[in-house]
């Protein structure tokens, strides 16, 4: 459940905090007011793509928060993002002038990937969007596997896992080709093997070989700078060496330790620094007469460079060109033996097939019980919202056999479905992309969503004007389902229909104010004679009857009776 939503910086909106009751939560307002803004920002927490329009005008960052109740039922996801004794789930998500965002999960950072697999489970969002994708055909599908999910999601899985091998399986025997692009490759491959094993790489060797040629190239100054080194330290003043010096002082300093502890310390310190400096003197002594740059050690080392970075400019770093020389190995072992590994590939192949096959008339099946019970509810919900004489089939198309299934497998099976509907008693059935209105289809997806919520799980689902092109009873009808459905699920709902806003558990009045040349968008929590006002308001009535306070009043009233007597048959 969506407890709580703090946003800042989105489009009209420059702070809100919204806390959200259990049940049925109404937004309603004047057109334009941006109601459907929320929706946006819950639709942000869902893994919505993020747009730098959606940052208020002037702001360079912004941000949205959802604070989730931990559901009864926790997905694999959610796990590992909350641990046992956690109550809420806190989904933040920042976004910048820039276009970038940051999304984090109880503090983790996320994906927007993650961030969409999580929210599954917490929102299921019902907007203008889903109305539209009831016109696309290869949707229909996806709505009878949300309703049959449960029967059929390790099928589903499993023919997604061999599918995957299934197009692995066709691509290497693309590679195989024909005997001449096979000769062809095995020339190719043989050459960069020899090109690798030839320049005989050992881990480190350019970094190696670079230090050494810069030694090289700086061979007339390293002797010099050497030299002169040894020298200050063997023979600097009045021919004494700076050991000598140092043993002088040292000498010095001791004849008077016994009038101050400091002279001896210092006595000794010198001392010190006399050892050192003698083995220095023999560690330059000894480097610079080991020193032997011959004329055609440079020439040498240049060579070799320049062989070990073409082989890394070609194949990457020592690792890469190793991996590569790996995988070279196996394709000219495949292309040698491309008539046994032909013949192995193809009965893998044959076997994926077979298993797909398997599995896709099973989850074939299953759609098909789905789709049965899915077609009576839904015409059972349809007469209840003013279609009585509505008749709704889930078609499919017919199953391949065996022999030429492969063209049609796909990641979710061999199926193809589509929604037919007779909205009207002795019409045929017809396409249901063909026939609907927009009444009838905002009726259509309540209809899916309240049967659909009879196999759900997701605790809080949001309506973005469900009722599109709806008036009248038919209003009334889509009110009481709504009710119904905030039994079992926290509803959060965008209306402008007095019947829905009457029904309201919590209902807020969303509008637009000026301040300082600024547009804002608000939100204000109704109390009941408040929640009246509005619903007159939305009746159209408002200003026009003196009744309308007291019809709304009544209409109030009438939802408070119904939702008290439908919460008391759960009970």
């Amino acid at each position: 459940m969506l407890i709580k939503l703090t946003v800042k910086n989105f489009a009209l909106i420059s702070k809100l905090e919204l806390e959200f009751g259990k049940e049925l939560n109404i937004l309603s307002g004047e057109t334009g007011a941006g109601k459907s803004i929320i929706v946006d920002c819950i639709m942000l927490l869902a893994g919505g793509r993020y747009d730098k329009t959606m940052l208020r005008f002037g702001e360079s960052s912004g941000f949205v928060e959802g604070v989730f109740s931990v559901p009864e039922k926790i997905s694999a996801a959610l796990k590992d993002f909350i641990s046992d004794d956690d109550e809420e789930i806190i989904i933040f998500r920042r976004f910048n002038s820039d276009g970038k965002n940051e999304i984090k999960i109880n503090g983790r950072s996320a994906t927007v990937a993650m961030l969409k697999e999580i929210s599954s489970g917490l929102i299921d969002i019902c907007g203008q969007n889903e109305h539209q994708s009831l016109a696309n055909v290869t949707n229909h599908i996806k709505i009878v596997d949300y309703y049959a999910r449960h029967s059929t999601s390790e099928l589903l899985k499993n023919i997604n896992v061999n599918y995957i091998k299934l197009r692995e399986v066709n691509s290497k025997l693309e590679e195989i080709g024909d005997a001449k692009s096979r000769a062809r490759n095995l020339d190719v491959y043989k050459f960069q093997l020899e090109e690798i094993d030839r320049a005989k790489l050992k881990p480190g060797e350019e970094e190696e070989l670079s230090s050494a040629r810069k030694r090289c190239l700086g061979a007339e100054k390293i002797a010099s700078a050497l030299s002169e080194a040894a020298g200050f330290l063997s023979d600097y003043s009045d021919g004494m060496s700076m050991e000598e010096l140092l043993e002088d002082a040292e000498r010095k300093l001791s004849s008077v330790a016994g009038y101050d502890p400091r002279y001896s310390e210092w006595a000794d310190r010198i001392k010190s620094v006399a050892i050192e400096v003698e083995d220095l003197a023999e560690s330059i002594t000894d480097e610079l007469s080991s020193l032997d740059f011959a004329p055609d050690e440079l020439d040498a080392l240049e060579k070799r460079l320049d062989t070990v970075r073409n082989i890394t400019r070609k194949y990457g770093d020592y690792d890469s060109a190793m991996s590569f020389r790996a995988e070279l190995v196996k394709k000219i072992d495949e292309i040698e033996n491309a008539e046994d590994y032909y013949i192995k590939l193809t009965k893998e192949k044959s076997v994926l097939v077979k298993k797909l096959f398997g599995d896709s008339v099973l989850l074939s099946e299953e759609r098909r019980k789905a789709a049965k019970k899915l077609e009576i509810s839904v015409v059972k919900e349809l007469s209840e919202l003013g279609m009585a004489n509505s008749v709704f089939e889930v078609r499919f198309d017919p199953l391949p056999d065996p022999a030429s299934c492969e063209p049609l497998i796909s990641p979710t099976g061999m199926d193809r479905v589509e929604f037919y509907l007779s909205p009207n008693a002795g019409q045929p059935l017809k396409p249901l992309v063909k026939i609907i209105s927009g009444g009838e289809l905002s009726r259509l997806m309540l209809a899916l969503k309240v049967v659909s919520s009879s196999v759900d799980d997701t605790p809080t689902v949001i309506f973005d004007e469900i009722d599109t092109g709806i008036s009248g009873k038919i209003g009334t009808e889509i009110a009481k389902k709504l009710a119904r459905l905030a039994i079992r699920h926290q509803l959060l709902c965008v209306t402008h229909l007095p019947q829905i806003a009457a029904m309201a558990d919590t209902h807020y009045f969303i509008d637009k104010f000026t301040e300082d040349g600024q547009t804002y968008t608000r939100l204000t929590l109704l109390d009941e004679n408040a929640s009246i006002e509005e619903v007159s308001r939305l009746s159209g009535a408002k200003d026009i009857s003196s009744e309308a306070f007291k019809n709304a009043a009544q209409m109030k009233k009438w939802s408070d009776d119904y939702k008290a007597s439908i919460r008391g048959e759960v009970k």
